[in-house]
């Protein structure tokens, strides 16, 4: 019967086509093109299927948290659709304003979309496989105009057809369609150039109280050490050399005690003394460098420290005080909280930017709350403009990444 082979000429004419189509130049089917196609077909049919859950979850994006991490989740979306970054907050009344643009927008360009790839698809199975369908449940193509396939000659030159046109439809138009609404959602999720100076004020504001309560903590702390350590040493040699005076004429014995005693306290206050003004400048920082010191500190740790140094060049201070206390202060976290049985520290300046890295092998679990020295570093670090990370999935490995300005 007429429908159930495949007619030699047409298979020579259908093969022919096909061969003359796909044996000329190809410069235009390239894998950057193909991922174009790729990725802009996604994020339209992803974009069809967020619209709708926007619409229907409208009431719930009202509040402020839901509503802020739902657009900054589709910012970061478009973001990588267009590979530029999109950082910043918008929030309030932009991504209400965003939320009803991506419902009237994402809605119809993700269902055109889906009904270009999947006319495409009908055509493609209506050229193989049209017979096994029901007579009365056979595959249309051309939708707005309903050809019914009935024979082989409709079922290739009208498939074809059907995948050429939207096929092209596809290849240049849905990636501009998808670029095209991700820009709309940038515009609309990205803070403005006013709203990102106040984001700016408030967190130099926040930094600037930090700074203030970090210095009255540590001046706190300073005039505690010299009170309760090298003050009280002090007081101790005083009262040695009043009662070695005293008793220099009856008791030269008792004296000799007394000024060793004092020359052993004295020492200890030094001692202290110099502990005391390590926390203010480490003097190994002058005497040795910011390299050096961190050798010091590798070597002193009782956990194997694997050190990376990347071309550093010359630091401002206040830079290489921090770096230093920020990775000492993590080295002792190291040893004392995350029975760890070995650490690495990754040190690298990539332009005005310094990058810290201190990773353990230890049980994780690190809470910002529980004694870690954790905020502290925080503050230290946002006194600089820098921002910290810090990644601790219980069972490990932790790691606490900082990048801090360095330009001079």
């Amino acid at each position: 019967m007429r429908d159930r082979a495949l007619p030699g000429s047409l298979s020579r004419l259908f093969s022919g086509s096909l061969s003359r189509l796909f044996s000329g130049s190809t410069s235009w089917l390239s894998s950057g093109s193909v991922a174009r196609l790729a990725s802009g077909s996604a994020y339209l049919l992803g974009t069809l299927a967020t619209a709708v859950a926007t619409a229907l979850a409208l009431p719930v994006l009202l509040a402020p948290a839901a509503g802020r991490g739902w657009a900054a989740w589709h910012r970061r979306r478009a973001g990588r659709l267009l590979g530029v970054p999109a950082g910043g907050v918008a929030g309030g009344r932009r991504d209400l304003a965003w939320a009803l643009a991506h419902v009237a927008t994402g809605f119809p360009l993700g269902l055109a979309a889906l009904l270009c790839l999947g006319n495409i698809v009908v055509a493609a199975v209506a050229m193989v496989a049209w017979q096994a369908f029901p007579a009365d449940a056979r595959p249309t193509l051309f939708s707005f105009f309903d050809v019914p396939v009935d024979d082989w000659a409709t079922a290739l030159a009208g498939g074809s057809a059907q995948i050429v046109v939207l096929g092209a439809a596809a290849w240049w138009g849905l990636p501009a369609l998808a670029r095209l609404h991700a820009r709309l959602s940038l515009a609309l999720l990205t803070p403005s150039a006013r709203e990102r100076l106040t984001e700016r004020v408030d967190v130099l504001t926040r930094s600037r109280v930090g700074v203030v309560d970090a210095h009255g903590a540590e001046l706190q702390r300073i005039e505690r050490d010299l009170h309760d350590g090298t003050q009280a040493r002090l007081v101790t040699i005083a009262m040695h050399l009043g009662l070695a005076r005293e008793s220099l004429a009856d008791d030269p014995d008792t004296v000799a005690l007394l000024l060793q005693e004092a020359h052993e306290t004295a020492e200890e206050a030094m001692a202290e003394l110099r502990a005391v003004l390590q926390t203010i400048y480490p003097p190994i920082l002058a005497d040795r460098g910011l390299d050096g010191a961190l050798t010091a500190l590798a070597a002193r740790s009782s956990v194997p420290v694997h050190i990376e140094l990347a071309g550093l060049g010359a630091l401002p201070p206040s830079v290489e005080t921090v770096a230093y206390y920020v990775i000492a202060e993590a080295l002792t976290n190291v040893t004392k909280h995350a029975a760890a049985t070995r650490a690495s520290l990754r040190i690298e300046r990539a332009g005005d930017v310094l990058s810290i890295e201190v990773t353990d092998d230890g049980r994780g679990g690190a809470d910002e709350t529980r004694g870690t020295g954790i905020p502290g570093i925080r503050r230290r670090v946002a006194a600089l403009d820098g921002t910290l990370r810090l990644d601790s999935p219980p069972g490990g490995p932790t790691t606490l990444a900082v990048r801090m300005p360095c330009a001079s």
